[in-house]
């Protein structure tokens, strides 16, 4: 189905082949409302194990805004500029320098060596009027196989999204699926060689309570597919014991961590932490990881010139990264007053935090409030607003946010998605809101 906005789309399409895609994504994300989220390949994708034959129903009936119906446009010379600064971020996080001022602020579980990198780093963007903008880094980034099933079940509502199917297709050369299982089989070669890797666990606090333990299943599945024993369980479920991580009677090869407990500081996380101290099972991602990367404090150190020239960051480097990561800085009571008179340019984020809990836009503050913050351990970023996607909701068009993600490996980007919202930060409780497909649109001068 599409709508009669759809109808000039030719013409933009078209102006493609004269290399016009920056103008051409806007144009789109404006003008095209087509549906292009085909719910009955959505269900055979969700359902592909007879065991998961309710999955679907369960995130509609409560996960309603999970996926959006319809894809997000970005110009490929955007990502390929994500790409750039991702790959700046990874060369800076490379350099001796980096780790002694990242762990400078780390918990000491961060300072355990490890030869695993840490799966699903998030990369998200805004795309400002300078270009796409690095607004944080996750380690725990939720949704990959939710959207690799979301994008399997797109159908071409326009000529725009057809490339998109072939592109994360089963099997086919850049299959998502097969990335993701070679990443966590990397991790486990990375510190146990050619060893037989057989049991992995999913962990997260009450589990069957978490918003994405429809993802949990997937993954639970996609592991079982490639001849794992796989399991989902409470970290207060597992056991340390004789120098190995249980879980009952199965000793725990891989635990694949979706813990916001960064530092495995939590009582429940124990055994984990045991685990983790004692290098007795691949954990990824993990503390070490969190803080090389994902700690807020660390926008404000690749914001800063001098500090990367200090720690030998090349011009290059340092250039791709002031254009590309606003401007941040660490809030300190001592800058109360010109932070509180710069408030309505700025975002405020707490330095450990996920999933935009206790953030901030300067423009809703209250005194209150920006008394916590200073009284808090908080960084201050120049806002960047969000992209806009323009939808057919309840036959409105409605005007949506949008930011992008990018999850990345040891550098590589595999999959790039979109989250639509309302609102002040990403959240799955919009009406035609949630995680949507992206379409690059080639250039001619990509």
């Amino acid at each position: 189905m599409s709508t009669a906005v759809d109808a000039g789309l030719d013409p933009l399409l078209r102006a493609l082949s004269d290399g016009d895609c920056l103008d051409v994504a806007e144009r789109l994300n404006r003008g095209c409302q087509c549906v292009s989220l085909d719910h009955e390949r959505l269900r055979s994708e969700l359902e592909r194990d007879a065991r998961d034959g309710a999955l679907l129903s369960m995130i509609v009936s409560t996960r309603p805004h999970l996926f959006a119906d319809s894809v997000a446009f970005v110009a490929a010379h955007h990502q390929a500029r994500m790409a750039q600064i991702i790959a700046a971020v990874e060369r800076v996080v490379a350099l001796p320098g980096w780790e002694a001022l990242a762990l400078a602020y780390a918990p000491a579980a961060a300072r355990q060596q490890t030869a695993a990198a840490g799966v699903f780093l998030g990369y998200d963007f805004h795309l400002g009027p300078e270009g796409p903008q690095l607004i944080e880094i996750n380690t725990n980034a939720g949704g990959a196989l939710l959207n690799v099933a979301l994008a399997r079940a797109q159908r071409a509502c326009c000529a725009a999204v057809a490339p998109l199917e072939a592109a994360v297709a089963a099997g086919g050369p850049c299959d998502p699926e097969a990335a993701f299982i070679d990443m966590f089989r990397s991790e486990w070669r990375a510190m146990r060689g050619d060893r037989v890797l057989q049991t992995v666990v999913i962990v997260d606090r009450e589990p069957q309570s978490q918003y994405l333990l429809p993802e949990f299943v997937l993954f639970q599945r996609l592991f079982e597919r490639h001849g794992l024993a796989a399991f989902i369980c409470d970290p207060a479920e597992l056991e340390f014991a004789d120098g190995r991580l249980w879980l009952g009677e199965t000793v725990v090869d891989l635990v694949y961590n979706r813990l916001t407990d960064f530092a495995l500081t939590e009582p429940e996380s124990a055994a984990l932490a045991q685990a983790w101290a004692a290098q007795a099972t691949v954990i990824t991602p993990h503390p070490r990881a969190h803080a090389l990367y994902a700690d807020k404090r660390n926008l404000a150190l690749l914001s800063d010139d001098a500090t990367l020239r200090a720690i030998g960051a090349d011009a290059d480097t340092r250039s791709v990264l002031a254009a590309g990561i606003p401007a941040t800085r660490q809030v300190r009571p001592e800058d109360a007053e010109a932070l509180w008179r710069g408030r309505r340019d700025l975002f405020f984020k707490p330095a450990s935090g996920f999933g935009s809990r206790a953030t901030y836009r300067g423009d809703k503050l209250t005194r209150r409030v920006f008394d916590e913050i200073l009284a808090g351990d908080y960084i201050a970023q120049r806002l960047v607003p969000p992209g806009a996607r323009r939808l057919s909701v309840g036959g409105v068009a409605t005007d949506l946010k949008m930011d992008l993600r990018n999850y990345v490996y040891r550098g590589r980007v595999q999959l790039l998605v979109a989250r639509l919202y309302r609102g002040q930060t990403t959240n799955f409780r919009t009406p035609g809101g949630g995680f949507a497909a992206v379409v690059a649109l080639p250039c001619a001068q990509s």
